[in-house]
């Protein structure tokens, strides 16, 4: 009797192993009662903080909304763009919502969901240093983003540049702008447009290079989250929701790009 007795409670211990193993990562996030999802808090409107340190901006309310729609707060990390990918690999983080540009390189290491928004790379200068096409770079200082799609653009186009990298365009690139110690620099046009906004000795180009999706990122390998996410998104284009956050981080009369929800 002892003996089987024993050998029903192994069993229920591999069982309860094996259903752990099985479980999603929606079932862990419920389970552990929040969600641990990575934003970038370096640049207006994007993501920042605000006079009470809290983190604010626009990848700030997805992420909070998508925390609603799984029912649990969320607590957040503010990643830097060479780190973002790696701690989702590692299960340091849920999700990543920090302006993650969707590319077949990253795609192979993570899953992303459909786009949320839209952006494509622009290049602001100081006015004083009259750059107005991507050859008049070469020579100049130029600051961008280490490891980003902005740099790998960069080298291609105006490879006599003179590359400041930093791991945080924003803030760190802004305060090299700011403080006139880059010429010009070269990052998404969403962060660029706003701070020539805020900003009269800088200038963007007209030009935009590519148009990018940016989608909201998760370690490979779970379909239900996927799933779930892609629905989220999907809902927050239809109800309007996605048109009021980016007025309202843009400006009233700001146009938002257009974004296509799943097919019903």
């Amino acid at each position: 009797m002892q003996h089987r007795l024993k050998r029903y409670a192994a069993g229920a211990v591999l069982m309860l192993a094996a259903a752990s193993a099985l479980a999603g990562r929606i079932e862990e996030i419920k389970a552990r009662g929040y969600v641990r999802i990575g934003v970038s808090l370096g640049g207006e409107p994007v993501g920042f903080r605000n006079a009470s340190n809290q983190p604010v901006g626009y990848d700030v309310d997805v992420a909070t909304q998508l925390a609603a729609k799984l029912g649990v707060p969320v607590r957040f990390s503010d990643v830097s763009s060479d780190a973002r990918i790696s701690m989702l690999m590692s299960k340091q983080l849920d999700l990543v919502v920090a302006n993650v540009s969707i590319t077949p390189q990253r795609s192979r290491v993570v899953d992303f969901s459909i786009p949320y928004n839209q952006a494509g790379l622009r290049v602001i200068a100081q006015k004083s240093a009259h750059v107005k096409t991507l050859a008049d770079l070469n020579g100049k200082r130029v600051v961008v983003g280490r490891g980003t799609t902005a740099d790998t653009f960069l080298r291609q186009s105006a490879p006599q540049a003179v590359f400041i990298y930093t791991d945080n365009f924003a803030p760190d690139g802004v305060l090299l702008l700011q403080q006139k110690r880059a010429d010009a620099g070269i990052e998404d046009s969403s962060l660029l447009d706003y701070l020539a906004s805020k900003n009269d000795q800088l200038e963007t180009l007209p030009a935009m290079y590519g148009n990018t999706p940016i989608g909201i990122a998760m370690a490979k390998g779970d379909p239900a989250l996927l799933k779930f996410v892609n629905g989220f998104v999907s809902d927050y284009i239809q109800s309007g929701a996605y048109a009021a956050n980016y007025r309202k981080w843009w400006g009233s009369k700001a146009v938002p790009p257009p974004l296509t929800p799943l097919s019903q």
